[in-house]
């Protein structure tokens, strides 16, 4: 089931030293996202609300996107049998560790949904295709979706970490099986439910237009934001002398190949989603690009096409890049910030189409959002192994080479 080998992991190499400033981000990102939520409330009262929370959708989308993603490499990796990477799955695991949080986070959206979605709000004899939606398109059933995804994100979530870690402690190779044949259902749950929490969250923010592949598009950003936070934190660690034959430049360099690969996917879907609403000429449909393409959104929409694809593309195409710390972890970086101007561009012109309306909103639900994520990120990695240790095919990912 696994290959043997002779090199070791030291207790220095897979856990945080007492005083190692690693223990501390849990405190510091935890006090961040407080402040963050905290100002951001202030700033969201009176007049404001209704931009506080686009802001705060931006920052909940984003860093849900990031767990969503890991949790799908994760899977993955287990249903597969996959031994090269063992060594840096527990760092994917840390990020599916906040899933469980985002039940909490979304209570401001459930509360604050008649400002965000048009439809919550209107009556029937209005707009007819909110008419020949409603039945989809109403509180209650939205509400109750909503619970259904956040639900199985969390399940996922806690589910496969709980084992994973216990298999730690105990060594019950059987927990690799289980996960193994587990995992195949789990995928499709969360499949689903990332199609229709895209759906739902951020697609109906405008109920005029649709699209069968947003889905699609949303957990492919969702996959290369994961694969790039967790290169960036696999590069970390291994600065602070940490994960040691677990995370080498071999293995870094795969995880440069997953993120190129999965940059030229969200191109190809995202160039899919454009091309195909746009020459079937639907009005209900294009409008979507008309806000983008013939406003001041212009600039962004540009911005997305060269930052998220060229760029990149150019920059992570070279074998040499991905196995050079300091440029594969730019680019990691750099593919972060494209995420996140392409969860910008996909619901902030829903509250303005004619212009980004940038405001300080948008950094403190930035900073509070992420700062809780980071918080339990940090609490996940203090509290367990940064490798799974325990696990069979661990062998195979410390001798690991690319051919």
């Amino acid at each position: 089931m696994g290959s043997k080998t002779t090199i070791a992991l030291t207790p220095e190499q897979i856990q945080f030293a007492e005083r190692s400033g690693w223990r501390k981000l849990p405190m510091i990102a935890g006090a961040v996202g407080l402040a963050g939520l905290g100002a951001t409330a202030a700033l969201g009262m009176g007049d404001n609300a209704k931009g506080a929370l686009f802001s705060y959708l931006v920052a909940f989308c984003f860093f849900l996107s990031i767990s969503i993603g890991a949790a799908f490499f994760v899977l993955i990796q287990h249903l597969v049998r996959a031994g090269w990477s063992v060594g840096v799955r527990r760092v994917f695991e840390g990020l599916m560790a906040p899933m469980p949080l985002f039940l909490v986070l979304f209570v401001p959206i459930a509360l604050g949904m008649g400002k965000l979605y048009k439809w919550a709000k209107m009556e029937l004899g209005v707009d007819p295709l909110f008419d020949a939606k409603v039945g989809y398109l109403n509180a209650p059933f939205f509400l109750g979706r909503s619970a259904f995804y956040l639900i199985v994100f969390a399940a996922v979530g806690y589910f496969f970490l709980r084992a994973s870690t216990q298999q730690d402690k105990s060594g019950d190779l059987s927990i690799s099986e289980r996960l193994r044949w587990q995992s195949a259902p789990a995928l499709m749950l969360l499949t689903l439910a990332t199609t229709f929490a895209a759906f739902d969250w951020m697609m109906t923010l405008d109920f005029h237009w649709y699209s069968t592949i947003y889905g699609v598009y949303y957990f492919a950003g969702s996959f290369v934001t994961a694969i790039a936070v967790a290169t960036v934190f696999c590069l970390l660690f291994r600065r602070a002398g940490l994960l040691g034959p677990a995370f080498t430049v071999e293995h870094q360099h795969d995880l440069g190949k997953l993120l190129f690969g999965f940059m030229v996917f969200w191109t190809y879907i995202a160039f899919s989603q454009y091309f195909l609403l746009w020459y079937a000429n639907i009005p209900e449909t294009t409008i979507y690009f008309q806000f983008r393409l013939h406003t001041e959104w212009l600039s962004w929409s540009i911005l997305l096409a060269v930052g998220h694809f060229l760029l990149p593309f150019i920059f992570l195409m070279a074998r040499s890049v991905k196995r050079i710390d300091n440029l594969l972890l730019i680019g990691a970086l750099w593919l972060v910030a494209m995420h996140f101007v392409d969860m910008y561009w996909n619901i902030m012109p829903n509250l303005d189409f004619r212009k980004p309306p940038v405001s300080l909103t948008d950094l403190t639900a930035f900073l509070g959002v992420g700062g809780l994520f980071f918080a339990i990120v940090g609490g996940f990695f203090n509290k367990n192994n940064l490798v799974a240790v325990k696990d069979p095919r661990l062998g195979e990912a410390l001798t690991f080479e690319n051919f």
